[in-house]
């Protein structure tokens, strides 16, 4: 492998993410949801992309950062205290407060007493994904774009695309999708799309003719997205040297795959900032709640920031439905498939897939880090 570029290239290749790696902004958390008191909540870069980004002074990114810290380990107390009776959290901004939905009233004190704000809704969590996992069981037509839980209004939500409710295959999903449970059905004017790309310059990794950028390292290999590559097909870096090949990968249904990594490359607990802000450690995949912060890098659009919109989303691309995403207010463009999200330094997903641009804005979901690590039995490189 070449070793001729700059520092900023000499990481690309340590990570085998010629690609897209990213870093994040929300809080630096442990794995298991704990602060860390003795590092810093994020690098400069990451808060002067936050006040770019949010419209935030150093301070207000600083406060925005802790809460949400904060947040992330009152969220598994929390749901501890709820039980049965859980129904979703949100982190909401403005008041830097985590708030806990359940539904037995008799709960509230003690949920109150682990930091959050408390709100009693009708159904259960596990209502709600039974819900949404009997229409992942739909043939889902074009024009339904996606469906998802919403915690804050205790319903499952589907999205159709503006100008296809009168269409009849349209009306028939909805017509089932409301015998399946708590549904409320939203209008969208836009449809999903992945972000691979033919061919281009820049710091990727291909497969065949389609570029698409790396996620995180793993003990041996990096994960990014399914629709990228078949498992067995090859991958070359971005000077074009041999990488290794994708050992495992799903798409649709699931959208993530991991490479492994051999002939000269190797893997390190960093994600770039290509120049936006400095390269980010990993050091672990504590899941940052809806509402808090994130940032996605990619090779097409490289850095750029957001929130967590809603988890357990259902996306219904062209080639087939993907299950139990995240979706996010970061734009993205072809190119950042499989690109990391990342959260402060805590590994949140790889891109899948989104709308708009990075001029105009979108939408982009990512699937769960952790769901990758655990169907393929990978452990993430940590710092």
């Amino acid at each position: 492998m070449r070793r001729t570029r700059s520092l900023r290239t000499a990481l690309s290749a340590l990570l085998v993410t010629g690609a897209c790696v990213t870093a994040g902004l929300v809080p630096a958390s442990a794995a298991d949801g704990t602060a860390r008191t003795a590092q810093a909540p994020a690098s400069d870069g990451v808060l002067a992309a936050m006040q770019r980004d949010f419209g935030l002074t150093r301070a207000e990114a600083t406060d925005r950062l802790a809460a949400e810290r904060t947040a992330t380990g009152i969220e598994k107390r929390a749901r501890a205290a709820a039980g049965s009776a859980y129904a979703g959290s949100w982190f909401t901004p403005a008041t830097r407060k985590l708030t806990v939905a359940v539904t037995d009233r008799d709960k509230a004190a003690a949920i109150s007493a682990t930091g959050a704000a408390v709100k009693v809704v009708t159904h259960t969590e596990r209502r709600l994904d039974a819900t949404r996992e009997r229409l992942d069981r739909l043939d889902a037509p074009a024009g339904v774009s996606s469906w998802r839980v919403d915690v804050r209004t205790n319903r499952v939500v589907v999205d159709v695309v503006s100008g296809h409710q009168a269409d009849n295959d349209v009306k028939r999903f909805l017509a089932q999708a409301r015998d399946a449970g708590p549904v409320r059905v939203a209008t969208t004017a836009h449809r999903p799309t992945t972000l691979a790309a033919g061919t281009v310059g820049g710091d990727p990794y291909y497969t065949g003719n389609v570029r698409c950028s790396i996620g995180f390292s793993v003990q041996g290999g990096f994960v990014t997205a399914g629709h990228c590559g078949g498992a067995g097909q090859g991958v070359n870096g971005w000077d074009g040297s041999y990488v290794g090949n994708f050992q495992g990968s799903s798409f649709p249904d699931n959208d993530y795959a991991w490479v492994n990594v051999g002939s000269g490359w190797w893997t390190v607990p960093v994600v770039l900032g290509w120049g936006t802000v400095s390269d980010q450690l990993v050091r672990g995949s504590a899941e940052a709640p809806v509402g808090a912060s994130i940032c996605r890098s990619g090779s097409t659009s490289h850095w750029h920031c957001g929130t967590v919109l809603a988890k357990n989303e259902t996306v219904n691309y062209s080639q087939g439905a993907v299950h139990e995403m995240t979706k996010t207010s970061v734009c993205a463009e072809p190119g950042d498939s499989g690109g990391s999200f990342i959260s402060g330094d805590q590994a949140q997903g790889v891109t899948s897939g989104g709308w708009g641009d990075c001029t105009s804005g979108g939408e982009t979901w990512y699937q769960p880090i952790n769901e990758i690590l655990g169907r393929y039995g990978l452990t993430l490189h940590t710092a």
